[in-house]
């Protein structure tokens, strides 16, 4: 059976549960890249491998058919920069050989992928959620990693299950959030979509 696997930054470096948390919650957020997957009978692996060294040493050493890296770009990416050169910039990663349709970024965060639904974050979080202290821009990439962070916290501090923590509540959330309307406010995630099943023979 062919195979995909996914090395994905985040989850903690500490405890394997956390990790097996946050994947849970992408699973389900790239379900529909799953079952594309799935309907042509591959094995679909994705692994949530804590820090961003890790995710990469984890896609170097992958030995599926397809191996794909996903990881915060960390800063702003150029527009007419590919994933591929700007982390052999930044993170001095050796990827000169990759195949630029296997690299693929969370920008800045993956936390812009969570604020860009504030309707789903709003059903999670309940009463004293503040839908207007997250970022109203559209492409969200545009906007400080450091922003979107103060502005879920604000956002989310009086609510009964408290501020924003990214091990206890993104995994619900990844589950929530409509992948459609995190696409059109990050291209960087629309181009997760449109390329990966397009690998598949």
């Amino acid at each position: 059976m062919s195979s995909i696997a996914i090395y994905m930054e985040g989850g903690g470096k500490k405890r394997a549960n956390s990790r097996a948390m946050l994947r849970t919650g992408m699973d389900a957020f790239l379900a529909e890249i799953k079952n594309a997957y799935r309907a042509k009978e591959w094995h679909w692996k994705l692994v949530a491998c804590g820090g961003r060294d890790e995710a990469y040493k984890g896609f170097r050493n992958g030995d599926a058919d397809i191996v794909v890296l996903l990881v915060d770009s960390e800063e702003p990416v150029g527009k007419s920069t590919k994933p591929t050169d700007h982390l052999i910039a930044r993170d001095k990663w050796n990827l000169h050989n990759a195949n630029d349709d296997h690299i693929h970024l969370m920008v800045q965060s993956m936390e812009a992928w969570i604020v860009a639904d504030p309707d789903a974050l709003a059903a999670y979080y309940g009463q004293g959620f503040q839908k207007n202290a997250l970022p109203r821009r559209q492409n969200l990439e545009k906007v400080n990693k450091d922003d979107i962070g103060d502005s879920l916290d604000r956002a989310t501090q009086k609510t009964q299950k408290g501020k924003y923590h990214k091990i206890q509540h993104a995994r619900h959330l990844l589950q929530r959030i409509n992948p459609a309307i995190a696409r059109k406010r990050c291209p960087h995630c629309n181009r997760l979509f449109r390329t990966l099943p397009k690998l598949i023979p």
